[in-house]
């Protein structure tokens, strides 16, 4: 995608961000947004009130952390057009999940010192767990948190962070099907979400299958660069995998009584090094650039045509104390100047 200008890309994209409405009977998306994940994995990352200035030169205004870091935490103090989804660590999970007393003294810790002057829209029980041996610590934990929330009317909305391991079948999409760990640690949380319309949040990483096999899958499909019709799935046709997986999760849930529910995309992106040439920067920048103008276009997916999605990049910075390889390299800014490791915003 390319752009006349920045200050025209900003203002684009200041009129379209997401709107969220809280309230009892759940969670309104009236258009589409793009936020950015804040990984603290590296020992040469900004201070976070850098950090927060280069969001606001860029137009982002939501964010999401893996854990209530108190140094970010503070700094967004004041910051109040960020909203800021924030994680639940899944080392945490089995303390909250035993004790209704430790959730109220989590969210005494966390959440309730940052009330006033910082913008908390999402709290996501654990990421990634559903399925797994703690999967099964998501469901109490979001029941007492979503009970703690309600009770004081907070407009934060509990969930949890799912990937497409989930998904016991994903090809064509009409045929997605979970796993049956997923169906019996997933399928609860998904109903309980769907008693106040709260989304399910959603990593989905067309790299990782087109990684796979790169021999097979067609690398503009991969990347949202062709406009052709490459999967028939009966009266819908997809031109891009990242609609195909989110269609098949969609698919999933409706397969148990699960439907309308809203997904937001909390992950998704392409690395820019690590694993040879199905990593280059050009590549990484044209999945990216072409991510943000699926989610801006407001066209949705072929099951879910016109529908608004809020999705989250994959990530703000390289984050030198992950894995070795394509992991360290899924970041946007380089950490030591903050500078763009390719042209996005």
């Amino acid at each position: 995608m390319v752009y006349s200008s920045k200050k025209l890309f900003l203002f684009f994209l200041s009129w379209i961000m997401l709107i969220f409405n809280y309230n009892t009977s759940g969670y309104v998306a009236t258009a589409n947004s793009i936020g950015l994940n804040y990984g603290l994995l590296g020992d040469n990352l900004p201070a976070p009130s850098n950090v927060l200035n280069l969001y606001k030169s860029i137009g982002i205004t939501k964010i999401r952390i893996f854990d209530p870091n108190t140094e970010v935490l503070n700094a967004l103090r004041g910051h109040n057009n960020i909203e800021v989804t924030v994680g639940v660590r899944d080392q945490d999970l089995a303390a909250l999940a035993a004790s209704e007393e430790a959730a109220k003294d989590w969210v005494a810790t966390n959440i309730e010192p940052y009330l006033a002057d910082v913008n908390i829209s999402f709290i996501t029980v654990g990421n990634e767990v559903i399925p797994g041996p703690i999967g099964p610590q998501v469901l109490p934990v979001m029941q007492s948190l979503t009970n703690l929330v309600k009770s004081r009317n907070l407009p934060i909305a509990v969930s949890t962070v799912v990937a497409m391991s989930n998904l016991k079948q994903s090809y064509p999409p009409s045929a997605g099907k979970f796993t049956s760990q997923a169906r019996e640690q997933l399928v609860p949380v998904l109903k309980l979400l769907s008693q106040t319309s709260t989304p399910i949040l959603v990593n989905i990483y067309p790299y990782f299958p087109y990684a796979s096999d790169p021999t097979n899958i067609p690398l503009d499909y991969a990347t949202f660069n062709t406009e052709v019709v490459v999967v028939q799935d009966g009266p819908l046709g997809y031109s891009n995998m990242f609609d195909a997986i989110f269609d098949a999760f969609v698919w999933a849930m409706e397969k148990e009584g699960v439907k309308d529910l809203p997904l937001v995309v909390s992950e998704t992106g392409w690395p820019s090094a690590g694993n040879g040439n199905l990593t280059t920067l050009d590549i990484a920048g044209t999945y990216n650039r072409n991510f943000v103008k699926h989610v801006l276009s407001g066209k949705g997916t072929p099951k879910r045509p016109n529908n608004g999605m809020d999705g989250f990049l994959f990530a703000t910075f390289n984050e030198n104390q992950k894995p070795a390889g394509t992991e360290q390299n899924f970041g946007l800014y380089n950490p030591s100047d903050m500078k763009p490791i390719y042209k996005l915003f």
